[in-house]
């Protein structure tokens, strides 16, 4: 299968690179610095240099994966912003680089993976439980489920958009140990990515829209 990945430089994305090329497919993956992108060509991977929150950056993603034919894209990039608790106002600097990574990077990419994906490919937009608004009990990191609740309407909509040629789905992956979720968190990066490779592999039409867990179990929006 030939594979994407925005968003590869560590952590997640970086164990889907290891993942798909372990099991043979070709892979395409893009890191922001230097050092992530030779520690994509180390596993074999196309490695593409792109900041989804720069605009030059993110409008050179078309023709670096033009004609690419993938199977899978998958649109990791994120950052996690400021740990709050309560309603606690974020800056301007803090709510404009989360939501301009978080939100505004997945609705400059996406655009031009589906000019570059495969008949019936598939797409997974990282997102995270703490974006749904339905099963919310907690008012912490308030700017980053923001821009969750955000990623998943985007994730909707591009659901709408490529009915009938992808199918487009928003992941919670887990409370997983990387640099973003600390080291007491619930589970490792590989069974993280490991349940996200398995799920996305059965996707069908009839999930284009869905919300799901890491393991595939239904999140409430």
């Amino acid at each position: 299968m030939n594979i994407l990945v925005i968003g590869a430089s560590r952590g997640i994305g970086l164990e889907f690179v290891r993942q798909y090329r372990e099991a043979g497919d070709n892979v395409t993956a893009s890191a922001r610095d230097d050092a992530g992108l030779e520690r994509l060509r180390a596993l074999g991977a196309t490695a593409l240099r792109l900041d989804v929150a720069e605009v030059a950056s993110a409008a050179s993603l078309a023709w670096q994966i033009d004609g690419g034919g993938f199977d899978v894209a998958i649109v990791n990039a994120g950052v996690n912003g400021p740990r709050t608790t309560g309603l606690a106002a974020p800056s301007e600097d803090d709510f404009d680089h989360v939501m301009r990574t978080n939100v505004l990077g997945p609705m400059r990419v996406l655009p031009q993976i589906a000019g570059a994906l495969a008949p019936g490919g598939r797409i997974a937009v990282l997102s995270s439980r703490m974006g749904s608004i339905g099963s919310r009990t907690s008012a912490s990191s308030s700017l980053y489920r923001a821009s969750k609740a955000a990623v998943n309407s985007i994730v909707k909509d591009a659901s709408l958009a490529f009915a009938g040629r992808a199918v487009c789905v928003a992941f919670h992956p887990g409370w997983v140990r990387t640099d973003m979720g600390g080291a007491g968190a619930d589970i490792d990066v590989a069974t993280s990515v490991a349940g996200m490779r398995k799920v996305i592999a059965g996707l069908s039409a009839r999930d284009n829209g869905a919300y799901l867990n890491y393991d595939g179990q239904a999140i409430p929006w």
